[in-house]
């Protein structure tokens, strides 16, 4: 956890993909009360917001049949997670971000929530909903909307002389008169934005990571051309590297180590706090002719193990996620800053009525885009990040490290036949 008691939102941490980490010991415990057959578990990633461990915990307690058993667990929870249901070990109920693969879902590894929905169905943002439906069956219930932006210093911006950029030719250039040694122009993360930018490098180039008829869709020049300037951003020396804490912290903008810093929604509350007035919000930069700014989003989706306790599992998501709309909208504003994944509760969160936190968070239905489609599988995330990684901080030749991707990304798309 950082100073600013902000976690790394792994839903929109990167490229929705799985790394190789081993099984992590849980931080959480026993917050529920025991039932005759035992209790219910359900898994939770490791929270830094402020007061998110305990909430999960009263809402357990609040639960009126009892018997379930809040665990967190931090690093790199999608991997446990996974494991753990390949070993048969796995947890009851569990949240995944933007819900589960689709290798969970044609397994048969979780369990159809549909019948849980009811008339609320239609009240879920559909991009986020769609994102975890299969065959029109419904395989996740989305928590709350997270987003990434680009937040900024106004102040030093109007002492450069700089206006926030539009476009990412003036991203650099703006980095480039905002350096100031000892602060730099821009933080994307410790990595130069590799293993978080890569949705935003292909919508602003007017692309996408799938074409409407599943093919791959980032094999064009506009994206090679954007990653090669991305190359030069990461070699300018405009850049801040090497922060203490990574991009989904605001620690590095709160200090005055640099002017500009792609960030999350949910650290608004931090910034805003330390800073007050003098910060902005923009999406990413449009890249090229045919691009547009665009933000990713993305949620957390509570999911039901079809190996568990099924039934009372899935009574137990259905209280909290679809009943209790009063305990969705506290865990969207309480515990830092996030969306409502209901429309109907986005007018009652009061956070995001006015002023920068409605701007930022209009992003989402202004530019938003969904993190990743569900066929995207984590071996084709593995495989677009490691070449993000090798052309930005290695210096690789864009275009065929996108053909080599896309090589990949059509064979895992051959196991889904339409």
């Amino acid at each position: 956890m950082s100073d600013y008691g902000v976690s790394r939102r792994a839903v929109l941490a990167g490229l929705g993909g799985l790394t190789l980490a081993g099984a992590l010991a849980a931080c959480g415990g026993d917050t529920g009360r025991g039932g005759s057959r035992g209790d219910l578990r359900a898994w939770f990633h490791q929270y830094g917001e402020q007061g998110a461990p305990e909430a999960l915990a009263r809402y357990a307690r609040d639960y009126p049949d009892g018997g379930v058993r809040v665990s967190s667990f931090p690093g790199d929870y999608d991997q446990k997670v996974s494991s753990a249901l390949v070993s048969g070990d796995g947890p009851d109920v569990f949240e995944f971000a933007n819900g589960p693969t689709i290798d969970m879902i044609t397994s048969g590894q979780v369990a159809d929530l549909t019948d849980l929905l009811g008339d609320a169905r239609s009240d879920f943002t559909p991009a986020l909903l769609d994102r975890m439906t299969h065959d029109g069956r419904v395989y996740g219930i989305p928590q709350v909307t997270d987003t990434q932006l680009l937040v900024y210093r106004k102040s030093m911006l109007d002492q450069a002389g700089v206006v926030p950029p539009r476009t990412l030719d003036e991203l650099v250039s703006a980095a480039r008169a905002l350096n100031r040694g000892t602060v730099k122009g821009l933080f994307l993360g410790n990595n130069g934005g590799a293993d978080v930018l890569g949705g935003v490098l292909l919508w602003s180039s007017g692309r996408d990571y799938l074409t409407p008829d599943h093919k791959p869709g980032f094999v064009d020049e506009d994206v090679a051309a954007g990653l090669r300037t991305m190359r030069g951003l990461f070699t300018s020396g405009d850049l801040l590297l090497g922060a203490p804490q990574d991009w989904a912290d605001p620690g590095a903008l709160i200090a005055g180590q640099t002017a500009m810093q792609w960030t999350g929604l949910w650290a608004l509350p931090a910034i805003r706090a330390a800073l007050g007035d003098d910060i902005g919000v923009r999406p990413f930069p449009a890249i090229g002719a045919n691009g547009a700014p665009s933000v990713p989003f993305g949620a957390y989706g509570t999911v039901v193990n079809a190996r568990g306790d099924v039934e009372r599992a899935k009574k137990f998501v259905q209280w909290l996620w679809v009943t209790r709309t009063d305990l969705q909208l506290d865990w969207a504003q309480a515990y830092g800053l996030h969306v409502p994944a209901r429309r109907s509760l986005v007018p009652q969160a009061t956070k995001l009525a006015t002023g920068l936190y409605n701007e930022a968070a209009d992003l989402v239905n202004t530019v938003g885009r969904p993190q990743t489609p569900l066929l995207w599988t984590p071996r084709s995330a593995t495989a677009y990040r490691d070449a993000l990684d090798r052309v930005i901080r290695g210096g690789a030749e864009p275009m065929a490290e996108l053909r080599s991707v896309a090589s990949v990304v059509e064979k895992e798309l051959e196991r889904f036949p339409r």
